[in-house]
């Protein structure tokens, strides 16, 4: 098995997995943890049943298709501060890493188990951002508790200001792990401090020992990342080598308009697909997943497109 960073450099196309959050609640009809979350489903049995359910649905697309897979922990808001505040032990970060290892140990496939991160405040607003050398204290004690239980990878999820991400990429470098930061991007290609996607590239690449794999977006529709990838100051040849990736919402409204919208806001699969497409072939995009409001059947199309050879 190739090893993590290998898999994202050497292959053409990486499935990631889709939507977990949304299909929990509406699909399982699941409650989430007042302060961590998602990240305490694995103590119930109809948590794991769901969780293992969804993530073989996903794993099955990428077999079909022989694509590597990606997967990560639920574990974005199980940070220090929360998991304090809760009833639940520290453990739950390696409780959660051996949940998905052992689901990855029967895959029989290319599969990589990644710890999920997440800024402290809002990811949405920038609300109760940190600053880099609090960010990079505050982030520490998550990056270790998922080197200590094993994670393939790292990744930082939606995260909104630069300043929290350098300090977050940071905390990951110095845990020796393979590591991808994802951004929350508006279509005007800046993310929500008004940093751009290259300036934000440049700026963590110079202030880590060894930078990450790669970057990313998550929870945005493609078209508002395609408009963004494509202002003149993102127009780089920093952006198309090292931002190589996105977990697809399903709806092309903006962050504002999406948060905590009471309907599920969704789109036809092979049209999702297609806007994916289009950044694999004129932005060299290698991982796809999905996010809000995708399912199997998105995936499937995106997977199938892929190896069809339209994004190749």
């Amino acid at each position: 098995m190739h090893n993590f960073t290998q898999c994202i450099h050497t292959n053409k196309c990486v499935l990631m997995e889709g939507a977990l959050g949304e299909r929990l609640k509406r699909e399982f009809h699941l409650s989430f943890h007042p302060d961590v979350a998602m990240a305490d489903l694995i103590y119930s049995e109809a948590g794991r049943a769901a969780l293992r359910s969804l993530w073989k649905g996903y794993l099955d697309i990428a077999r079909r298709h022989q694509l590597p897979f990606l997967a990560t922990t639920p574990t974005r808001r199980a940070n220090s501060e929360r998991v304090l505040k809760s009833d639940l032990t520290h453990q739950i970060i390696s409780d959660n890493v051996l949940f998905l290892k052992e689901i990855q140990s029967h895959a029989g496939m290319e599969m990589y188990v990644g710890g999920l991160m997440g800024c402290k405040g809002d990811a949405y607003t920038g609300s109760d951002a940190l600053n880099e050398e609090d960010a990079y204290r505050f982030h520490s004690w998550q990056a270790e508790q998922f080197k200590e239980a094993g994670a393939d990878f790292l990744f930082a999820g939606i995260m909104p200001v630069l300043s929290e991400a350098v300090g977050m990429a940071r905390a990951m470098c110095s845990t020796g792990i393979p590591y991808i930061i994802s951004f929350t991007i508006e279509r005007n290609g800046l993310l929500i401090d008004g940093t751009s996607i290259h300036q934000a590239i440049e700026t963590i690449d110079a202030a880590t020992d060894v930078p990450p794999v790669c970057y990313m977006t998550n929870c945005v529709h493609p078209d508002i990342v395609y408009d963004a990838l494509h202002r003149a100051f993102n127009d780089t040849d920093l952006v198309r080598k090292r931002f190589l990736g996105i977990q697809a919402n399903t709806s092309p409204l903006s962050y504002a308009e999406l948060d905590n919208a009471a309907d599920l806001k969704s789109s036809d699969p092979v049209a999702l697909a297609c806007d994916m497409m289009k950044l694999r072939q004129e932005n060299g995009f290698r991982i796809f997943g999905g996010c809000c409001g995708t399912d199997y059947r998105h995936m499937e199309e995106v997977a199938r497109l892929l190896t069809a050879g339209a994004g190749l």
